[in-house]
């Protein structure tokens, strides 16, 4: 047995005791006896539980002080503090000192075995403490004997001797744990070992001595190895307080007088400023932790204070920093695991630990630092201050997005940093997931410290018309920013220059960028259908609540994580695969080296390399094997240059399935509880004039008045009119369709096919159908009307002519005019080409009337059907429809760039109602010049609009043209 001291004595004694008590075994030399033994032992020498916090039971005294003041028990208050006070200042057995830590340890043990100290009644009981007897024992007459020895004239003074140093054992112990106070300043020069290489400073000050006359040796604190290597454990650690390494501003450095025997100090500080820059690393990350999450306490300077947490405390947290910073936190906690093993190790000192060994060790882990705190740079620290939390998410998860891109181009020497990286990615992106997933699940876009890239408008209700295209605001500010002047720019969409522009990168985080309209399309569809009163809402809802749902986050992880499963299954297909791999890779390597025989290069090596090469190409195997062997280019593995592949695979398929459940229950809702095609189709029958019966009956009542003369510009008669004609088809209508009057230019009333220019059709669209028929929408749709109103009255005022009227004129006519008649042209001859210029202005209208009613609406209006049921989601309904509209818009040429076309057409409209107004008003009204001058107006239009038509055609520009230019063209051949 080794030797013992008295307190190992004594606790050996009170465990054989505890074991008698607990286990009833007496025999000491039992086997279960001493197995007790030993686990007791075993658990009193490496417990597990860690030292007694003296400012923790501190704080406790003082807490339960405190409560026993507020409870008014001052009495019992004042017996606690004078009583631990007197404890703590009292020695105990087998312990020198007061307020040690076995007196802390007492205390704790009593605070968690006592109960609530306001609740018991307590009195204290005085105590007197026993004197200790006084030996009066003469020992020393005793030992001796009665022996009388001369002790000299000196008796109080003890003899000493040089074997009193203690047992060998103890000198040992003492020479291996007393540690030279190397932090002391002016140490004491000492060598290690008098063997040469352990005194390589000294050789070398002394050749520099011998070798320089000026040289002049300076002061040096001396170290060892082992201290070396635990100052740069304790860098390494997060540790900020050393001798050999100091912190100035943030920055690591080395001290110039350290050195170690074995080592110049060249060589020694070139090791040691590699090692601070990594610790430099070290400590940034972690005072980024700490500031965000508050533990920081340092004071930090005014720029960077507060530039990683939120702005003010009252803010909401930045969850996307939280995240990341839970994520380098999980990183240390297992670097500094990895730490206190070889920390222990050392201690230890079971086998040599040198400082290279270390540095080797660690060089997986400082290779880890060094990417972590590249992407802390580019990522957190170079972003400035002021940024928004917006600005600030993207820009983080895109870089490290990027860094996982870049690493993992380079293939397997950065597995590792790959594998880091995503696993960082993967908690920092927890919070957009989380926020994706509240939003698009139960409609509701929780993102209190504004960080995602869609932030919800609070001015505009769902319930309003215009939720859908102004509710919620997609931010892609520009990253880059130099000034306010380009911020301004950037928002406003101007370009700033093209310097300017080319430094911008906007803040889309890019892993979200392939779903990001499925991503806003579920959100708006989901809180629209918490807003409407349907089945499919509440359906969607209930599903969405049920408390076996998984979010998108863990969705994303288990689909990750089953990805590699499948991985690292079936180990007999990885070995064939191996297997084929070699095979390719050497018949690759011959027909590579006959290829390179042929320039006289015998190079087996380059061979090789070139065969690697070639194998990562997928069309290599056709042009030079003759497609006799395959290789499979099918990895998915997460660290072989297949991350978006993850993404593709495990993330993306999960917001599709949502996108498709919501904007589906959208859809059937509002085509089935709101009748959606109803309205579209009301649409279509009065704007259109689709429901030619209806309507008919309408603009004819209209055009009568027109021609008798009277007045019909009055909104009462126009209503009216509209209500008995609407009503007796479609009683359901009557109450939303309505008609309005306009004012218009002056100057076009002149024109006759102008006067219809006044009226407004409207039709009222409940919410939330008027998210897709907007007023925008009904201007398009009133212009169209207007056009199809223009070419209605035309073509009515042509068929509503009679050549019966020609019969009373000509008797009439016969006496009075007889001589004027056969100065000119004769009556029946001017007859007749009056009833020509008829038949070609009938031709001509009847020609732009077929065509704008079968081939442009009619057509156009059977694709938009079956697009319309096609439509996945609202937002591609609406594109549907405004789509629609800007076709039918654009092929009844009301489009700015052919107006010219237009005017040509209401020309020839025009003079088809001055034509029938003349008609009406009898042959008297009539003169040659007139007929002449309409024959040349139609005629000059005719042949303008044959001929632009016919260009349009032949250039491809407007195909849908062709059937209305080749009517004209017959039209014009005949003429």
């Amino acid at each position: 047995m080794a030797h013992w001291s008295t307190f190992e004595k004594e606790t050996e004694r009170e465990t054989k005791k505890l074991i008698r008590c607990i286990s009833g075994v007496e025999d000491e030399e039992d086997q279960n006896f001493q197995l007790a033994l030993k686990f007791a032992w075993s658990n009193f020498r490496f417990h597990r539980y860690l030292d007694v916090d003296s400012h923790k039971v501190q704080r406790s005294i003082s807490g339960i002080y405190e409560k026993l003041m507020v409870h008014s028990d001052l009495s019992k208050a004042g017996s606690w503090m004078r009583l631990t006070e007197e404890f703590l200042n009292s020695p105990l057995p087998n312990t020198d000192g007061t307020k040690t830590d076995v007196h802390y340890s007492i205390l704790s043990l009593l605070l968690f075995l006592s109960g609530s100290p306001s609740n018991t009644n307590f009195t204290e009981r005085p105590r007197v403490k026993e004197a200790e007897p006084e030996d009066n024992f003469d020992w020393g007459k005793y030992l001796m004997e009665g022996e009388d020895i001369d002790i000299g004239p000196y008796p109080d003074t003890p003899e000493w001797s040089e074997e009193e140093m203690g047992e060998p054992d103890a000198r040992a112990w003492l020479e291996q744990h007393v540690v030279t106070p190397y932090w002391v300043a002016h140490a004491p020069r000492f060598p290690h070992s008098l063997h040469l290489h352990s005194n390589l400073l000294n050789v070398w000050d002394q050749h520099l001595y011998n070798t320089d006359p000026l040289y002049l040796p300076e002061e040096k604190a001396f170290v060892t190895e082992t201290q070396v290597i635990r100052e740069t454990l304790w860098l390494l650690s997060g540790v900020k307080k050393h001798f050999i390494f100091q912190h100035h501003d943030g920055k690591v450095s080395v001290r110039n007088n350290v050195v170690v025997t074995h080592l110049t100090s060249n060589c020694l500080r070139s090791v040691l400023e590699h090692i601070a820059v990594y610790g430099q690393a070290v400590f940034r990350l972690q005072r980024f932790i700490d500031e965000v999450t508050g533990y920081s306490s340092e004071p930090c300077p005014p720029s960077s204070g507060s530039s990683y947490s939120s702005k003010k405390g009252s803010e909401p947290p930045f969850r996307t920093y939280q995240a990341f910073v839970w994520a380098l936190n999980k990183y240390f906690t297992s670097f500094k695991e990895e730490l206190t093993t070889i920390e222990k190790e050392l201690i230890c000192n079971d086998e040599t630990v040198t400082l290279s060994a270390v540095l080797e060790r660690l060089s997986p882990h400082l290779a880890q630092i060094k990417v972590l705190h590249k992407v802390f740079c580019t990522g957190v620290a170079e972003v400035p201050p002021e940024t928004p939390n917006v600005v600030r998410a993207s820009h983080l998860l895109n870089t490290l997005y990027k860094a996982i891109i870049e690493y993992d181009s380079v293939g397997e020497a950065s597995e590792q940093a790959v594998a880091l990286l995503f696993s960082l990615w993967t908690e920092t992106v927890r919070p957009y997931l989380e926020i994706v997933d509240e939003w698009i699940v139960h409609g509701h876009l929780f993102d209190p410290a504004k960080e995602f890239i869609i932030q919800r408008n609070k001015d505009v209700p769902v319930n309003h018309r215009d939720f859908w295209y102004a509710t919620y605001t997609l931010y892609s500010v520009s990253e880059t920013v130099e000034n306010e002047e380009k911020l301004n720019d950037a928002a406003s969409g101007s370009s700033g220059g093209d310097q300017a522009s080319s430094n911008r990168q906007l803040t889309m985080v890019s892993f979200l960028k392939p779903v990001l309209k499925q991503i806003i399309m579920a959100g708006k569809s989901m809180q629209l259908l918490r807003n409407l009163d349907c089945k499919e809402a509440e359906q969607s809802a209930r599903s969405s609540r049920d408390a076996e749902r998984k979010s998108l986050y863990t969705l994303f992880l288990e689909s990750v994580q089953s990805r590699l499963c499948n991985q690292e299954e079936s180990p007999t297909d990885t070995v064939t695969e191996q297997q084929a791999t070699k095979r390719s890779l050497i018949k690759m390597q011959s027909i590579t080296a006959q290829h390179l025989e042929i320039d006289d290069v015998h190079d087996p090596l380059l061979a090789i390399n070139f065969a690697r090469l070639y194998l990562e190409q997928s069309d290599f195997h056709e042009c030079f094997s003759g497609g006799d062997f395959i290789v499979d280019r099918s990895s998915q593995s997460v660290t072989c240059q297949t991350f978006e592949l993850t993404l593709r695979s495990c993330l993306y398929p999960h917001i599709e399935r949502r996108y498709i459940e919501c904007c589906g229950n959208l859809m059937k809702t509002l085509k089935k509880d709101y009748k959606l095609l109803e309205y579209l189709q009301a649409m279509r029958n009065y704007f259109l004039l689709e429901a030619g019966d209806t309507m008919y009956d309408f603009y004819t009542a209209i055009f009568d008045k027109v021609q008798e003369k009277e007045s019909w510009q009055q909104l009462s008669f126009l209503n009216v009119q509209l209500q008995e004609a609407v009503g007796q088809r479609y009683p359901e209508d009557s109450s939303r369709l309505s008609i309005f009057l306009e004012s218009i230019d002056p100057s076009r009333k002149k024109h006759p096919v102008n006067n219809l220019e006044v009226l407004t059709l409207s039709y009222k669209v409940p919410w939330p159908v008027d998210i897709v028929i907007s007023t925008e929408c009904q201007k398009i749709y009133n212009q169209v009307f207007l056009l199809l109103l223009q070419i209605k009255w035309a073509k009515y005022s042509l068929d509503t002519l009679r050549f019966n009227d020609f019969t009373a004129i000509t008797k009439k006519l016969e006496g009075v005019l007889a001589e004027e008649a056969k100065a000119k042209e004769p009556i029946n001859q001017q007859i007749h080409r009056m009833c020509l210029l008829r038949v070609k202005l009938m031709h001509f209208v009847n020609s732009l009337h077929n065509y704008i009613m079968t081939r442009i609406l009619h057509s156009t209006g059977l694709e938009f059907q079956h697009q319309v049921q096609e439509a996945k989601d609202l937002d591609q309904l609406i594109k549907i429809h405004y789509r629609y509209l800007a076709t039918i818009h654009d092929r009844c040429l009301l489009r700015e760039k052919v107006s010219f076309v237009k005017e040509a057409i209401m020309k020839v409209l025009n003079l088809v109602l001055i034509f029938s107004d003349r008609w009406q008003a009898g042959f008297g009204a009539w003169k040659i010049e007139s007929i002449d001058k309409m024959e040349s107006d139609f005629k000059n239009c005719h042949m303008f609009l044959v001929t632009i038509l016919n260009k349009a055609v032949c250039r491809g520009s407007f195909p849908h043209l062709e059937s209305l230019a080749l009517s004209l063209m017959a039209g014009f051949e005949q003429c």
